[in-house]
């Protein structure tokens, strides 16, 4: 340890890949605690996004890139399974095409 660090200082430096590893760690751990089904799905696709991130870095061996991976896959089944339909959510199956989103309120919304 540095003789002027902190040891209870929580800021650390670190290496991009491990730091990215060492937040996504804590998602898992918020995600295992989450009471609320809308943060557990919102952590569960970041999880997923940051594996995918950390499976294609060049900085970790192959063999960890295989692990990670594969845990990218379990994630990305378990927020497909979890997360409804768009349909569902937005009543409409057109909800995606540029011309149905509003970048605006609606004018009659605004009165």
């Amino acid at each position: 340890m540095h003789p002027n660090t902190d040891p209870n200082d929580e800021e650390y430096v670190m290496p991009c890949a491990e730091a990215m590893l060492a937040g996504t760690l804590a998602l898992m751990t918020g995600h295992a605690q989450s009471a609320c089904a809308r943060q557990r799905i919102l952590m569960a696709k970041k999880i997923r996004s940051n594996l995918y991130f950390l499976g294609q870095n060049p900085d970790l061996t192959p063999n960890f890139r295989t692990v990670v991976q594969r845990m990218h896959l379990h994630w990305d089944a378990l927020v497909n399974a979890t997360e409804p339909p768009p349909a569902t959510v937005l009543g409409t199956e057109n909800h995606l095409l540029p011309e149905t989103r509003l970048w605006h309120a609606a004018a009659s919304q605004v009165h």
